[in-house]
């Protein structure tokens, strides 16, 4: 029994029964209970519940410092409050894609555009490269899908087809590229008008991604549209020659003849099928690279230096 005799030789206090009270020491709260309108609970300090009657307070506190007051802000809305986004970038973008439309008027696609103009368009697309909202296009290919109609171009090939000094009596109508990301194909068209019918050329390419921004282009096929036929031709009363004015009355009766022939041979030509042939040259491939893109405007560059603006059929930026 010498272990429980040396047990009794260090000192012990009593054992006490009653549980010791607690001590508190009162923190200054950043936000009151009573002050959002909860009322704090009344707890007696003898209670053995105490530390449960506490816990709403201690939640209380709780969302006043991480909810009430967050850090940083978020574009996230939370329980209805709606966050404001970044201030003024959507609407300087809205600005200069509406500036940049309004100076392709009157340049005919860029054919007869000054070079005071196209400075200015060079300007404003370098601005609008910089605030690309798409930096990985390729990445982003369901936003290239569809039709894109031609607003300006600097690439100086096309400019022989845009002269209406190439084709008598014939004017282009419109040039577009349609885009099929699904199958990874390309169709460049150029529609083209006449007096009484209309006609397109287009070209169909296949495309591989080689970068976030760049495609490389190699061209299989043309085809050449059937002509389809217009409603009619419209013979003016009189027209003006060398500062002349010549009355068509007289003449009303040939042209009128003349018209119904022409008439007769188009309705012929439109039955039948579009004219294709294959493209098979070294010089049948290109790359292009899109340095901005949204869903109505796309700014691309060809890979002998030259531009292209185009906007999404349908797009409200193809209302003058």
């Amino acid at each position: 029994m010498a272990f429980v005799s040396q047990l009794t030789q260090f000192p012990c206090k009593p054992l006490s029964l009653t549980p010791p009270q607690p001590r508190f020491i009162t923190k200054p709260s950043v936000l009151a209970p009573n002050a959002i309108g909860i009322a704090a609970p009344k707890v007696k300090l003898s209670s053995p519940e105490y530390p449960r009657a506490v816990r709403p307070a201690t939640r209380i506190r709780a969302l006043d410092e991480d909810d009430l007051v967050p850090e940083e802000p978020s574009d996230v809305t939370a329980g209805g409050v709606a966050v404001a986004e970044k201030p003024d970038e959507p609407e300087e973008i809205s600005k200069l894609k509406k500036a940049l439309v309004d100076s392709f008027y009157g340049t005919d696609r860029g054919l007869s555009a000054t070079s005071e103009t196209r400075a200015e368009i060079v300007e404003l697309i370098t601005q609008l490269e910089a605030q690309n909202p798409t930096p990985a296009p390729t990445e982003a290919l369901p936003l290239l899908n569809g039709k894109w109609i031609l607003a300006y171009t600097s690439f100086a090939g096309l400019f022989p087809i845009l002269s209406r000094g190439t084709l008598p009596l014939v004017k282009v109508d419109e040039i577009s590229q349609t885009i099929d990301s699904e199958n990874f194909t390309v169709e460049n068209s150029v529609q083209f008008a006449g007096p009484l019918a209309t006609t397109s050329f287009s070209t169909n390419a296949t495309f591989d991604v080689r970068s976030p921004k760049r495609v490389q282009l190699k061209f299989e096929e043309g085809v050449i549209g059937t002509p389809q036929l217009t409603d009619s031709l419209v013979i003016p009363e009189e027209v003006e020659f060398l500062g002349q004015k010549i009355d068509l009355a007289p003449f009303k009766g040939v042209l009128s003849s003349v018209q119904d022939t022409a008439s007769s041979v188009a309705k012929s030509i439109s039955s039948q099928p579009p004219f294709k042939f294959s493209i098979s040259s070294s010089q049948a491939e290109s790359w292009l690279l899109t340095t901005y893109l949204d869903s109505e405007l796309r700014i691309s560059r060809g890979d002998n230096g030259s531009v292209f603006v185009l906007i999404k059929e349908g797009s409200s930026l193809l209302t003058p």
